[in-house]
């Protein structure tokens, strides 16, 4: 058997779903949820071989559940999105149903399925790189910790800090990583807002009290957090000219 978990909040949606797969016997459905966050407990409970996912759900987009999971099944996406992440969709070769899905083209995804199960996951990692390029997602991060998810606020980021292959999140109230690059967020994060000061860390501009010489050529800014960071000659220039000195 085929083990898949039907993620969608609207219950005729998963209706609409199972219907169709009364037509594939070997295709058994272990799970449904209403939000990214039974999503992803139930992906971790049965380990599916692929999903069915809805993108616009309340709490956390699918594409944000996706980057909460550690080993991605295979997808394929209902939505009723926008065209900037329909592009997304087919440059990255992860297959979708638009809403209200029709029974022909449903067949067609399910006659693509095998060939795509087993390398799921290089391609749902450059599919979500795609979209969070996209300005409607980048003024919050949802990150896991401790097994509890939290949605952050961007402006709630103090700064962005590299750590090996993830990404260091320091807020008031704690540190969180994301499994991103320092390179995605700078070509995401708002750059009127966030500067590159150094190769290692990006910071909120807001956060800044001082910045001062530390030797010749060397400069260090200090945050409303009592932490001091260094500045690379690339980034004093970017600060000078963000703060308007």
């Amino acid at each position: 058997m085929i083990r898949t978990i039907l993620i969608d909040d609207e219950p005729l949606a998963r209706d609409i779903i199972k219907f169709y797969l009364e037509s594939y016997p070997e295709i058994e459905v272990v799970a449904e949820c209403n939000d990214g966050f039974e999503g992803l407990k139930a992906i971790t409970q049965f380990n599916p071989d692929f999903i069915f996912l809805d993108v616009q759900m309340p709490k956390i987009s699918g594409f944000e559940m996706l980057e909460l999971v550690d080993d991605a099944p295979g997808v394929i996406f209902t939505t009723a999105f926008d065209e900037y992440a329909i592009k997304a969709f087919e440059v990255n070769a992860v297959d979708y149903l638009l809403k209200p899905i029709e029974k022909e083209r449903f067949d067609l995804a399910m006659k693509k399925l095998p060939s795509k199960l087993g390398q799921e996951e290089a391609s749902t990692k450059e599919l979500l790189d795609s979209v969070s390029l996209s300005p409607a997602h980048n003024n919050r991060v949802v990150v896991k910790k401790n097994g509890v998810i939290k949605i952050l606020n961007v402006m709630d980021i103090h700064y962005f800090e590299a750590d090996d292959d993830q990404v260091k999140l320091s807020t008031a109230e704690g540190i969180y990583y994301k499994n991103k690059t320092m390179g995605f967020f700078e070509q995401t994060l708002e750059p009127s807002q966030f500067i590159r000061i150094h190769r290692s860390y990006i910071i909120n501009l807001s956060q800044i009290t001082r910045m001062e010489l530390k030797e010749k050529d060397s400069y260090v800014v200090l945050l409303k957090s009592d932490i001091w960071l260094p500045v690379s000659k690339t980034g004093y220039l970017k600060l000078k000219a963000a703060l308007g000195l």
